[in-house]
């Protein structure tokens, strides 16, 4: 089958967050189960100085944009996956140091930028060759290509996956004309939202498949409480709507073979997960400790649940505990954990940025993940964690429902520790639990062994694409 994604961010070249990291796995395996895949995405500053082998092509797209035209040239590329890559060179939209906008802003013509950039993925499909039979768009920076496929009476099919409902792309009614839409589209039965542009409602109201992440944020989309407004118009659309849980890559995330760690090791033999532990130590100037490690990586946002990381400090540091912290996001936030280490740097530790390197060593010495997100569409870092026997602890919500089995000290099976209210109570108390477990060593073992057998390959999720697309192509 032949197959083009489109999307802001692939990883390693243009990344914010878990998004490029599906599009880096899930296109390789689709093209590994024998498909043609191929991804479009614009041409960031960050992939043209990444990227090595980019290279002009001849083909020249020109679009409406109000009440004028724009052009854009089509640039070739491979990922470091061998993935065909096609890229939207518009500078004046895309040559720029952030993807959306500076931290804690967007950029003031992000409607003009995703509106062009929607309307060229249609172009470019009709000349690529193969030509692709389904279009797969993600997130509301590629919300409005349903739209336009369905004005253009084009032959494409869609797929349109939903990573996080929370970002929808709003933008002022007036903004319409930017669309080049027929008026009818901007009504309640198109695009139109509370009198604003809604482009993740476009893509739910005109694709022909909609997936998100996880079985359970399927279901809870659909709620009030996690619909983000959106949920009567999901509801409406349940018919075409699946959760498809996200995969981990396990090439790059395997303690097995990490070249990030001083030892390798396995389900069989754990003994590395210490000599990762006190090289930790060393590097962050503790000297070598047995007591519980907890760490969080992770966006620093109130919906990572960093407010209830804070209100817990107590419970965390009894016994001897130790919290290592990496991420960035909200300041305000980022500056309460930076008081904490300064408060406790024998005991506390916070890196504000995002090191890949460390980010593994962290994963694997650590004896347990804290992640008290509000809401979870999936979540990668817990499959990591998983492989790496390192247990989670987590609010029971989305893709952390799906993927942690809970603890059950009477039938001593389990991969995680799950606390169901968002509460600081409850996290302490699922705290509590796993330090119960901690301090016997059978019980800990057999948690890790049975975490790092848990199978979440992307070739998983990519069969269960695979047989929507060919529902989609009958």
């Amino acid at each position: 089958m032949n197959l083009l994604f489109a999307a802001t961010e692939l990883s390693p070249y243009a990344k914010t967050g878990g998004l490029a990291d599906v599009l880096a796995a899930l296109p390789a395996a689709l093209r590994h189960r024998g498909h043609s895949v191929a991804c479009v995405l614009p041409l960031f500053r960050s992939i043209r100085e990444t990227l090595p082998g980019l290279r002009p092509t001849d083909l020249v797209l020109h679009a409406p944009l109000g009440t004028g035209t724009q052009s854009a040239r089509i640039w070739e590329g491979r990922t470091d996956r061998d993935i065909r890559l096609f890229l939207v060179e518009k500078d004046e939209f895309f040559d720029r140091t952030y993807l959306y906008g500076p931290p804690g802003k967007d950029y003031a013509d992000n409607a003009s930028r995703f509106f062009f950039f929607s309307k060229i993925i249609p172009l470019l499909a009709q000349h690529i060759r193969p030509a692709p039979q389904i279009l797969h768009l993600h997130d509301w920076h590629t919300g409005l290509v349903p739209a336009y496929i369905r004005a253009g009476h084009l032959p494409f099919r869609t797929v349109f996956t939903i990573h996080n409902l929370a970002y929808q792309g709003h933008f002022w009614g007036l903004d319409f004309p930017l669309t080049n839409l027929p008026p009818d589209y901007f009504s309640p039965a198109g695009i139109e939202f509370h009198q604003h542009i809604n482009c993740l409602k476009a893509a739910i109201v005109f694709a022909d498949r909609l997936t998100t992440v996880s079985p359970r944020y399927a279901q809870e989309i659909q709620t009030e409480e996690f619909g983000c407004g959106l949920a009567d118009v999901l509801r409406l659309r349940k018919y075409k709507l699946t959760g498809i849980l996200n995969g981990a890559d396990y090439s790059r995330w395997d303690p097995r073979n990490d070249p990030a760690l001083p030892v390798p090791y396995s389900a069989s033999n754990l003994s590395g997960k210490q000599h990762a532990k006190d090289l930790l130590a060393k590097q962050l100037g503790w000297a070598p400790f047995r007591t519980p490690l907890f760490c969080a990586i992770s966006r620093l946002t109130e919906q990572k649940g960093i407010p209830l990381l804070l209100e817990i400090r107590d419970e965390l540091m009894k016994e001897e505990g130790r919290l290592v912290v990496l991420g960035e996001g909200d300041p305000e936030l980022q500056e309460r954990l930076r008081n904490l280490a300064r408060e406790l740097p024998d005991r506390i530790q916070v890196r504000i940025g995002f090191d890949e390197a460390f980010a593994h060593l962290l994963t694997a010495a650590a004896d347990f993940l804290l992640m008290p997100s509000l809401f979870e569409p999936c979540g990668l870092t817990q499959l990591h964690a998983l492989r790496y026997g390192t247990l989670p602890i987590a609010h029971e919500t989305g893709g952390l429902a799906d993927t942690i089995l809970p603890w059950d000290p009477e039938t001593r099976q389990g991969t995680g520790f799950l606390f169901q209210a968002p509460t600081a109570s409850a996290f302490a108390d699922a705290v509590k639990r796993a330090k119960t477990v901690y301090r016997d060593p059978p019980s800990l073992r057999a948690m890790r062994q049975a975490a790092m057998r848990q199978e979440f390959s992307w070739d998983r999720s990519a069969a269960a694409y695979e047989e929507l697309y060919r529902q989609l192509a009958d």
